[in-house]
């Protein structure tokens, strides 16, 4: 299997259309790749008179893939950063402009 090491940091805020705290964006960065090798069950392709023989991960189902073709996404760490409430502030009442 092929591993993938992911760190998630969010920014979340506040708005008027939503006063619960959402993301408003998600980086996602690749700290670590780790290879699963060669391919243990190639799949042999045929177009016409041609043939290609080609990894099982190009061509099967992730169900279907063998254990060195198949991905699989670790998230390593998730963080999360507050920026406040974003949008117009109360109003104020009463007071002519």
């Amino acid at each position: 299997m092929t591993f993938v090491h992911v760190d998630i940091h969010q920014i979340t805020h506040t708005c008027p259309a939503d006063p619960q705290p959402h993301p408003v964006d998600t980086r996602r960065t690749i700290v670590a790749t780790v290879d699963g090798g060669p391919c243990r069950n190639p799949i042999t392709i045929r177009c016409g008179d041609k043939t290609a023989t080609i990894d099982c991960g190009r061509h099967e189902p992730h169900d279907r893939q063998c254990p060195a073709c198949r991905t699989i996404v670790i998230e390593r760490q998730i963080t999360s950063t507050f920026v406040g409430h974003e949008g117009t502030q109360h109003p104020t009442t009463g007071i002519a402009a």
